[in-house]
Parts: C-alpha cells; sequence; structure tokens
C-alpha cells in the first residue's frame, strides 16, 4: 500500500502528514503559506478569465531550482502517485 493510501480521505492523517513535510524542510521554510479558498480572474479585456487550480503556497529558500525541486521529495501531496497532484516550483523574483 502506498504512503497515504490507506488514510487519504482522513483530516487528522492529511495534516498529520502536512506537518511532518513541515518539520523535514526546516530552516528551508521561509512561509508555510496557506491554502487558497474561492477565486475569480479577470481577463485583460475586462471579462472573466479562467482562475488558475494552484491550491495554495509555501515558500522555500535554496539555492538552485534544483535544490529548491529537491526539496519536493516526499512531499504529502505527491505520495499517490497517479498524476492528479503536482508541485509547482516557481522562483521570486525582485522587482
Amino acid at each position: 500500500m502506498a504512503p497515504g493510501e490507506a488514510h487519504s480521505g482522513c483530516a487528522t492523517y492529511q495534516i498529520a502528514a502536512l506537518a511532518s513535510g513541515i518539520e523535514r524542510l526546516g530552516p528551508a521554510l521561509v512561509d508555510v503559506g496557506s491554502p487558497f479558498g474561492a477565486r475569480t480572474a479577470v481577463a485583460d479585456d475586462g471579462g472573466s478569465g479562467v482562475p488558475g487550480d494552484v491550491n495554495g503556497y509555501s515558500i522555500v529558500e535554496a539555492d538552485s531550482m534544483e535544490s529548491a525541486r529537491a526539496l519536493t521529495q516526499d512531499h504529502p501531496f505527491l505520495t499517490e502517485g497517479k498524476g492528479r497532484f503536482s508541485v509547482e516550483v516557481i522562483e521570486l523574483s525582485p522587482m
């Protein structure tokens, strides 16, 4: 049985898995982030755009994109192994 499969619908298990992931990241985790709630989008013509499917964010600090990507190893959202979930790794650029 894959990790998380036996209890995938159990909120207590999911919270414990997230807490473990947070602990594993240690000082690389700059901002634990938050899940996103209701969303909408506005297109450049003033109409309704299509909202993205991003469900939340966390901010980590890493020396490279490769290092940041490595931090996703064992992420609780990636344990199902069916390709339904993903974690996007995006560099924050200074303005």
